[in-house]
């Protein structure tokens, strides 16, 4: 059985989009049954909506990693989303679990939280190196561990902030 993991964030152009295109990637030159999918929680709330972000697609393509659907526009969450992933993995904890609780309070305990952040105070959008780690780690946790990720399980990783 294929195992859906949904990444989510704030806009679904950066981040949870970048992680998405390389956990698919990943996945496929590996040859497991797994399949990613991202989400914003704030689509359409922010002002830099739009297709992709050109950070995240020069950053996939600088790791040989194609990109297509690049022109798709963000996505809003919903709950058929959560619904249908066996792993939802928000991609910054103190700015994602406020959001899951008020949009979506049954689901807000049944989501990995990771610590990769958006943007820091000056408003520069931080490297992707962080968050490779972390898709990388999770592609390796499903190799070797053969995880049967499950909604109903919560994994909490170490703090990671980027600047």
């Amino acid at each position: 059985m294929m195992k859906r993991v949904l990444f989510l964030c704030s806009s679904n152009r950066y981040r949870s989009r970048f992680a998405e295109h390389l956990f698919n990637w990943l996945v496929n030159r590996d040859g497991l049954r797994c399949n990613a999918t991202s989400c914003g929680l704030s689509v359409g709330r922010r002002r830099d909506n739009g297709p992709m972000s050109l950070r995240a697609i020069e950053g996939l393509k600088a790791r040989g990693v194609p990109v297509p659907g690049i022109s798709r526009c963000p996505q809003q969450v919903s709950e058929a989303d959560l619904v249908q992933a066996d792993l939802i993995i928000a991609l910054h904890e103190s700015e994602h679990r406020a959001t899951m609780e008020n949009l979506f309070p049954r689901w807000a305990n049944h989501v990995e939280y990771w610590h990769i952040e958006g943007h820091d105070n000056t408003g520069r959008e931080p490297g992707l190196s962080l968050l490779e780690n972390e898709v990388r780690a999770l592609v390796a946790r499903l190799q070797t561990k053969k995880e049967q990720p499950s909604p109903r399980t919560v994994r909490l990783r170490a703090s990671t902030v980027l600047v």
